[in-house]
């Protein structure tokens, strides 16, 4: 009888196995966030007809964003400055409370947790910040920064594993480890890039928000840190947020592509296909901008129309006031992420009723 009970229970847990593989790491679902212009109360308050009114203006930063990460992939995350990238994986990360919507990891719902409930997700998930001469703390030394997260998530180690700790990390980042008794303005742009990446690796995440970590160095760096980020993906299994505006580290890095415009995503496919076949009229106009060393007359779309603004949104799609092809139902209807035949999720009007 057990052994026919072992027959069958092989089947069922494989079962288990391949529907948790195949999960989302992160689920991001209609997240929103605004930040309030209008001061506090006695701030609001105005004169208008002779009567006292309440005022409120706020900057939509993000609007409906819904995003699907998988286990072991590179998702970048692209669009223009002030389109809400950062502030999504701020608010992926929790340091930034979102006004509506859903943020699960794993399974679990986690945007709703309180700092000490969201601490066992902190060692799972790490950031590295874009700018490294303001993410690292000018009064401790390299060795306490980079001691300081696994003393916290690691309480129980000795004064020994830590420190062995801090030296495979600062041997897998390239960073001397005799380095640990000086502090971080002593480093250069890509040395302290490289600290700041040491201490994200110095818990073993599994899941890594980089926030255009790349954008501060020096051209020259810049190709070192993305292969540095490329090599630890591999040998420890990470998956990647990687947000940027550099449409060639994209090609060069990532396994997926979420364009978004204005605080919501306009397309998500490949890296291959976005950059083979872009559908969204501003992915198409996005992608016409970089320059081709083989392209003797090359086409840019040159886009009319002035940028509207995070404070006082467009109705109906966000990008109608520039796109070539918008008619009245894009005016007046927010399109959504809708599937094509090759995967490609695209939020257009033009592209569902096959003007485009």
């Amino acid at each position: 009888m057990s052994a026919q009970a072992n027959t069958h229970a092989a089947p069922t847990t494989a079962v288990q196995d391949s529907e948790a593989s195949a999960q989302p790491l992160l689920q991001i679902r209609n997240l929103r966030k605004r930040f309030s212009l209008s001061g506090d109360f006695l701030d609001q308050l105005r004169f208008k007809g002779g009567k006292l009114v309440r005022h409120q203006e706020y900057v939509h930063a993000i609007n409906g964003v819904s995003l699907d990460i998988q286990r072991g992939e590179a998702l970048c995350v692209v669009g223009e400055s002030g389109c809400g990238k950062s502030t999504v994986a701020r608010t992926v990360m929790g340091l930034i409370a979102p006004s509506s919507g859903e943020i699960h990891y794993d399974g679990a719902r986690i945007d709703q947790l309180n700092s000490r409930q969201l601490l066992p997700y902190r060692k799972r998930m790490q950031m590295i910040f874009q700018n490294p001469y303001a993410s690292l703390n000018p009064r401790m030394t390299i060795q306490q920064t980079l001691e300081e997260p696994l003393r916290l998530h690691h309480p129980g180690w000795n004064r020994q594993q830590v420190t062995d700790k801090v030296k495979e990390v600062m041997h897998s980042v390239g960073i001397n480890p005799d380095w640990g008794k000086r502090f971080g303005h002593e480093f250069s742009g890509g040395q302290r890039q490289r600290i700041a990446i040491a201490r994200a690796l110095a818990v073993d995440p599994e899941f890594i928000v980089a926030d255009e970590p790349i954008s501060a160095l020096d051209v020259s760096i810049q190709a070192q840190v993305l292969n540095l980020l490329m090599e630890a993906q591999q040998q420890r299994h990470l998956t990647y947020l990687f947000i940027t505006h550099d449409l060639a580290v994209v090609e060069h890095f990532g396994t997926r592509v979420a364009v978004m415009y204005l605080g919501t995503v306009c397309e998500i496919a490949t890296t291959a296909t976005l950059f083979a076949q872009p559908r969204h009229p501003y992915t198409q106009a996005l992608l016409s901008s970089i320059p081709r060393l083989d392209d003797d007359r090359p086409q840019h779309i040159r886009l009319s129309g002035e940028v509207p603004t995070p404070v006082d949104l467009p109705s109906g799609c966000v990008f109608h006031g520039r796109c070539p092809y918008a008619n009245e139902r894009c005016k007046q209807e927010i399109p959504v992420l809708q599937a094509q035949g090759d995967g490609t999720q695209v939020a257009c009007h033009a592209v569902e009723e096959g003007r485009l």
